[in-house]
């Protein structure tokens, strides 16, 4: 089972998921979000079968793979994704995913770096050195 990390009462993150993981999600969320590429390890589930198991979990699903840092464009993307949705986003630790939600909410003005450093300390990410 996945460790599913709350950020704010519409948004969690979580280290890769499973298909047994979407099940669960979908007793607590409406939109899952994937930023981890395909390929990116041998043992990881391909994105499709997240999208399909989220699909019959009736979870509405993105794909916003993020290799590195997260891109403006991604954090953005990640931002309009989860906007009316309860989100739960995943990578392979959860951290590009709180990083791109952090940068698109302190790229829209919604939230102040101090705050969102402090949403991240509380999930157990440290996003001091990824918001300028």
């Amino acid at each position: 089972m996945a460790d599913f990390r709350t950020v704010t009462d519409d948004f969690a993150v979580s280290p890769q998921l499973t298909s047994a993981d979407v099940a669960a999600a979908a007793k607590g969320f409406t939109l899952i979000i994937n930023n981890r590429p395909d390929g990116e390890a041998p043992d990881q589930p391909a994105g499709d079968t997240i999208a399909d198991a989220a699909k019959q979990a009736g979870l509405a699903y993105a794909y916003i793979p993020v290799v590195g840092r997260p891109t403006l464009e991604q954090a953005r993307a990640v931002i309009s994704a989860a906007q009316n949705d309860k989100t739960l986003a995943f990578c392979r630790s959860g951290t590009r995913s709180i990083t791109a939600w952090a940068m698109g909410q302190a790229a829209a003005g919604k939230r102040s770096r101090a705050e969102l450093i402090d949403l991240g300390r509380a999930a157990g990410y440290d996003l001091a050195a990824a918001l300028p």
